[in-house]
């Protein structure tokens, strides 16, 4: 497998390397979904036309990462991946944008749509680095109402390789665990594990988003399904704040 990147989820998916041989890789997108940069988003088009041209030239398939936010589907929920869609941000706009461009192709793809992916080595814009950040200064800024459905990089790398294995294509596939958490939630398994308590400030939004992953659960064989539950986002938190960091903060791109 061809891996075209060197950010967070390009690290994660190294082991992946020597198997599938016929897929292509691409991790090399628009990290932030809080970006509104025009200048990254016309630098990941450019870059993707040209890995597709590739593509289809040595008849290879690619794998692409899109996400299965708010900023894509809307605020409100469950999201399926056959039901519509109404961005609601530019990077939204922009990955509903090249998922167009790959369904024009010509090439075989594969679109995993990724829910908040959490692991070691991540960017600190990323979900919990922030918050542990904040909570470690002492004040936390919270969407009161928001959730957040989380899902472990390892995971998302055993269901990249399951998939591949079974030769999935032509799909569009959430990533998620199902079970869209509190941020509120979130913050308190936090503390608890580093044994403080942060001063809360919160901010009210209508960010009640939750994501369908029936259809990934039916396309992976049982052996590969992680043991998504209520609590799944809890064992997330422990792996992450358990694992110990080989690296600094990348900030390089996912």
């Amino acid at each position: 497998m061809e891996i075209v990147g060197r950010g967070f989820l390009a690290r994660s998916l190294a082991p992946l390397t020597g198997s599938h041989s016929t897929a292509v890789v691409f991790a090399a997108g628009v990290s932030s979904a809080h970006s509104t940069s025009q200048t990254d988003f016309a630098r990941e088009a450019t870059l993707l036309y040209q890995i597709l041209d590739r593509c289809r030239a040595r008849g290879r398939k690619l794998v692409y990462f899109s996400t299965c936010g708010g900023g894509l589907y809307g605020p409100d929920g469950p999201s399926h991946e056959a039901g519509p869609v109404f961005p609601t941000t530019p990077y939204g706009r922009h990955k509903l944008a090249m998922e167009g461009v790959l369904r024009s192709s010509g090439v075989e793809t594969l679109v995993l749509r990724l829910a908040y992916t959490v692991g070691r080595d991540q960017r600190g814009h990323q979900l919990i680095p922030a918050l542990l950040r904040q909570i470690r200064f002492g004040t936390v800024r919270i969407h009161r109402g928001a959730r957040r459905d989380l899902v472990h990089v390892d995971d998302v790398v055993r269901i990249v390789d399951a998939l591949l294995a079974r030769d999935t294509a032509d799909e569009v596939i959430n990533i998620a665990s199902g079970f869209a958490v509190p941020v509120e939630d979130i913050v308190a398994h936090l503390e608890t594990r580093l044994g403080v308590t942060a001063e809360r400030r919160y901010v009210d939004v209508a960010d009640k988003h939750a994501v369908s992953n029936h259809k990934l659960l039916s396309l992976l064989p049982p052996a590969a399904r992680p043991s998504f539950h209520s609590d799944y986002y809890r064992s997330v938190i422990d792996r992450y704040l358990d694992q110990p960091a080989e690296t600094a903060p990348t900030r390089g791109r996912t």
